[in-house]
């Protein structure tokens, strides 16, 4: 019987990724992903779909993916700090 609803390590074996791939996807809102409860499920056809470029809901860019991208990264190792003025 197959499963509807997969975890990470499932999904990653059936797709022959490593599960910390599959995390990074997710996270940037790569793939289409379920929460139930504290735990990510995914729907194998959909995140096919999706990476196939056969998914419409892909064009769309959150709002949240758009304040990221809007965003500059701060300084590395404490730079910000170091030349604040008035130091």
């Amino acid at each position: 019987m197959k499963k509807d609803l997969l975890t990470v390590k499932e999904l990653a074996a059936e797709l022959r990724m490593s599960p910390k791939s599959i995390q990074r996807a997710y996270r940037k809102e790569e793939i289409p992903l379920q929460w139930l409860g504290r735990m990510a499920r995914f729907n194998l056809a959909k995140v096919r779909r999706r990476w196939n470029g056969t998914d419409e809901a892909a064009c769309v860019v959150s709002t949240a993916t758009l304040h990221r991208r809007a965003r500059s990264p701060a300084p590395a190792g404490g730079a910000q700090r170091r030349n604040a003025p008035g130091r």
